[in-house]
């Protein structure tokens, strides 16, 4: 899909009536680097670069994640609600705990398919709240230090 980037995000970019050079300041990165995307030269970028594309031109990052191949289709990363702030490592994070294959039990039974599902549902939850709290902490200790 890597071939499919460059001219699905030209598209993005002329739909929405930018100039490469107008791109390449909403996202703040580079017009040559915009141009080298668009033209197959560069590649796929990294997810950092496609958040700030996505976000210049208010995208979905799933969307551009998954034109830009690391987002598989139907994968359970597709498939949660996952929060628009979360980064590639968070998704990342997230798909390793959703697909862990280790039976669910409770007192040594394993738990039916809809037992599952519902501690999966609440683990999604507690997982996102947890992650947007972490980054909440490192933010402001950061903004403590002198």
């Amino acid at each position: 899909m890597e071939h499919a980037f460059g001219p699905y995000m030209k598209q993005l970019r002329e739909q929405q009536g930018y100039s490469i050079n107008q791109l390449a300041e909403a996202a703040g990165i580079s017009n040559s680097q915009i141009s080298r995307i668009e033209n197959g030269v560069r590649g796929v970028p990294k997810p950092a670069t496609i958040r700030k594309i996505s976000d210049a031109l208010s995208v979905p990052y799933t969307e551009m994640m998954k034109q830009a191949g690391y987002i598989e289709p139907g994968s359970a990363a597709e498939l949660q609600d996952v929060p628009e702030w979360a980064t590639y490592k968070d998704r990342r994070d997230f798909k390793k705990m959703l697909e862990d294959d280790d039976d669910l039990m409770f007192d040594g039974i394993p738990l039916d398919e809809e037992d599952k599902k519902r501690i999966k549902d609440v683990l999604t939850g507690l997982f996102w709240e947890a992650k947007q709290m972490n980054k909440r902490k490192k933010t402001d200790e950061s903004d403590n230090r002198p």
